[in-house]
């Protein structure tokens, strides 16, 4: 079997999944209880929702696109 030449490897994958799951952990420290009009909750203005947990999803977006913008070794 010839091998074939792919724009993805093995550790493009990898690193898709890996960026993916920041990214739903970023969104997962972003969920909570909320507002509503009886009741005020000063969790949703916590430094865990408005500082931290964007700052995970970025850093899961720009993993993202390394991994898709990242060339195999063995590719040309």
């Amino acid at each position: 079997m010839d091998k074939r030449n792919f724009a993805f490897d093995k550790i493009n994958f990898i690193l898709i999944a890996v960026g993916m799951a920041i990214v739903i952990l970023g969104f997962i420290l972003m969920s909570g209880g909320g507002s509503d009009e009886s009741v005020f909750d000063a969790d949703i203005f916590s430094v865990r929702r408005i500082k931290v947990a964007p700052v995970i999803c970025f850093i899961g977006f720009i993993s993202i696109v390394y991994a898709i913008i990242r060339k195999p070794k063995d590719l040309w």
